[in-house]
């Protein structure tokens, strides 16, 4: 985004509850698709392993997928604004099939892996572009209860994936979990095309293409690092001191980079505030934790407690419940009371101690215990995601609303990132002596029986004994030596500091979607508008607002003629022109139910029908000016507490506003129907 505040072309026309319905259904299709494969492969992976070898690349199924998610959220909202997001949205689907029938087909680890990195490209498309287009495509006063619906989809999509993967791979093939996607995202690019109205910024955006591919290269870097470390070459090895190294160098030309570019994907300014800074330590933190813990806890259900694929999916839904029900509960109590610095240090020491219970389990753990460390461990998640996003908007001037937010987002993908990949190092440097000092005990068990966990479950229990204490003792060690990370987190979030929230930011604290800090447009007009809509959706419950701004107004109009005129002042900005006819159709109604309000405002002298075309008159115009300043005003006295103390921000601030009270004006249309006015 430059200086200015992109608009777009122009507004789109406005659109029927139940074409407005069926888009949504649309965007839906996209999000439920792209947040799914970042878990549905977990209660696979072992299965996959077994079927394809390779063990030690195990973690690369999901880290590929989530390392270029992080960089496709990073391209797909600019390339939104440069090539319309319609397109950008029908693209990534694309691209996320054809990662998909790679994936399904693949008959190597490695094929696997890239195919993942492809699905991952169009998924980090997909789950940016939908969040823009409820933007483009709701009206502003009803686009509160979409954005929480989208974001409760990405939640909750998120944590069932085990379990349908499991039902999957027990029930077809792993290869399905990828062969679903393919009939979906066909019939969702055809919705798009049919349904998903074209809209482009005026303002072309300025792309950080060298940041974007130092941060990319510098992560798959250090990655690789992490993952050959031990396993393919020593730890001390040229390679992979050359590969930390080169990741140090890469990192310090990506802030180089950043610090001199006109439109960074991560301005280093924003390191400069310490809410900002601690809020982004601490989302790379429980990414690490929650994607780490959901990949690898179906491989110890599955080989420790000998369950199928399906019931290792539903064995670690205490994990997911204890998520949610913290994550809903802390957004309500910050909604309420504003106060929200305790809930991550809490959150952070209940997740160490979550961590380190599930590090004891082993071969005689019941299921009630288990359940309840894996509970105990996603309460301390939720406790944590929640506010993060919420904070870090509450504390950033304007001008930098858009950057925070992506930024919180992408430390969180990048921890779910770095997670995957240190418990998968930890789990291959782990596993292969302890399964073959398991193997030497069972001694009748062959390694590709001890490899399967389905023909696992077939060896009589003594026989299996030491194999399983081997996969049990691999799992607990990574679990271990993830609890100091936590423990960091508890020091960190004491560093968070308490500032009065804002309304609006309390409006949308309960959202399921922002504790799971869905990767989100970093279009800080986007942002601002998202925060009124959850402003009007509140103050909707307490009475229509319609008539409220025309009494603070002063129009003599009624409610009706206001609706009456908004038409033909909205009709003139996207056709060039109104009439009775064209309007009539965009509602469904007859022309004679509008003919009689047209005649009382052009006998008012608001507007002029000369048989061929409505149009305002200067009074009928200066009419709606009023109205639209009475929503300024409106605008102004809810986000009062908005603080912007630069001048330069500030006045980025009112041309915003100023453009959201328009559209508000415009969308005046859809409080009533004008046959009841």
């Amino acid at each position: 985004m430059t200086g200015a505040v992109a608009v777009a072309e122009k507004a789109p026309e406005p659109m029927s509850r139940a074409k407005t319905n069926i888009v949504f259904a649309t965007i839906v299709l996209g999000m439920l698709l792209a947040a799914l494969d970042q878990t549905i492969v977990s209660t696979a992976l072992p299965t996959i392993v077994a079927d394809l070898g390779e063990a030690g690349h195990m973690a690369w199924v999901v880290t590929a997928y989530l390392l270029a998610e992080a960089v496709a959220t990073a391209l797909a909202g600019k390339l939104g604004d440069l090539f319309g997001r319609k397109l950008v949205f029908q693209v990534s689907a694309l691209i996320f099939i054809i990662g998909s029938m790679i994936a399904g087909l693949a008959n190597g680890m490695m094929m696997l892996i890239i195919a993942r990195g492809i699905q991952g490209f169009g998924g980090g498309g997909l789950m940016v572009t939908a969040m823009a287009l409820i933007a483009d495509t709701i009206p502003l006063r009803q686009r509160g209860k979409y954005q929480g619906a989208l974001g409760a989809v990405f939640g909750v999509t998120t944590v069932i994936g085990p379990t349908l993967g499991g039902l999957f791979t027990d029930h077809a093939s792993w290869r399905w979990c990828f062969y679903v996607n393919v009939p979906i995202a066909i019939i969702m690019i055809v919705m798009s095309a049919r349904t998903i109205p074209r809209v482009r910024a005026v303002i072309k955006p300025i792309i950080d293409y060298a940041g974007i591919g130092l941060v990319a290269v510098a992560v798959s870097t250090l990655i690789l690092g992490l993952e050959w470390g031990g396993q393919e070459y020593p730890w001390g090895s040229s390679m992979i001191l050359g590969l930390f190294a080169a990741s140090v160098v890469l990192f310090a030309a990506f802030v180089v980079i950043e610090l001199r570019a006109k439109e960074p994907m991560l301005p280093m300014g924003l390191f400069r505030s310490r809410v900002f800074t601690v809020c982004s330590i601490l989302s790379f933190i429980c990414g690490f934790a929650m994607l780490g813990s959901i990949t690898y806890l179906p491989a110890y259900l599955q080989y420790v407690d000998g369950v199928s694929a399906t019931m290792s999916g539903v064995r670690s839904l205490p994990l997911v419940v204890g998520l949610l029900v913290t994550s809903i509960l802390s957004g309500q109590v910050v909604g309420k009371t504003g106060h929200y610095r305790y809930f991550p240090i809490v959150g952070t020491l209940v997740m160490a101690l979550g961590l380190y219970l599930m590090s004891t389990m082993g071969r005689d753990t019941g299921f009630w215990e288990e359940s309840l460390y894996m509970m105990v461990l996603g309460l301390g998640i939720g406790l944590t995601m929640q506010v993060l996003t919420i904070v870090v908007q509450n504390t950033v001037p304007y001008a930098q609303l858009g950057t925070a937010t992506s930024g919180v987002t992408f430390f969180r993908t990048l921890g779910s990132t770095f997670g995957t990949a240190i418990f998968g190092t930890l789990y291959s440097n782990e596993i292969g002596p302890n399964l073959r000092e398991g193997l030497a005990q069972a001694k009748v068990v062959p390694p590709e029986v001890a490899a399967n966990p389905q023909s696992l479950q077939a060896v009589p229990d003594d026989v299996a004994a030491p194999i399983i204490d081997a996969y049990a003792k691999t799992i607990d060690h990574v679990f271990v030596w993830v609890v100091p990370v936590a423990l960091v987190g508890f020091v960190v979030a004491w560093f968070l500091k308490e500032v009065p929230l804002r309304d609006s930011a309390r409006t949308g604290a309960g959202d399921v979607g922002g504790g799971f800090s869905v990767p989100d447009s970093a279009d800080r007009v986007v942002q601002l508008e998202r925060a009124i809509a959850g402003t009007l959706r509140k103050s909707h419950a307490e009475g229509p607002i319609g008539p409220r701004i025309l009494a603070d107004a002063g129009s003599t109009l009624s409610r009706g003629e206001a609706w009456a005129l908004g038409q033909v002042y909205l009709r003139d900005r996207i056709k060039g022109g109104a009439t009775i006819d064209s309007v009539a159709r965009a509602h469904k109604l007859p022309d004679d139910v509008l003919e009689p309000i047209y005649r009382r405002v052009a006998a008012k002298g608001y507007l002029i029908d000369d048989g061929r075309e409505l149009r305002l008159t200067d009074q009928g115009q200066a009419e709606l000016d009023r109205v639209k300043a009475a929503w300024r005003r409106w605008l102004d006295s809810t986000l009062d507490d908005w603080n912007n103390d630069d001048p330069a921000d500030r006045a980025l601030f009112d041309q915003a506003l100023d453009k959201v009270a328009a559209k508000l004006l415009e969308e005046e249309t859809g409080e009533h129907e004008p046959a009841r006015a």
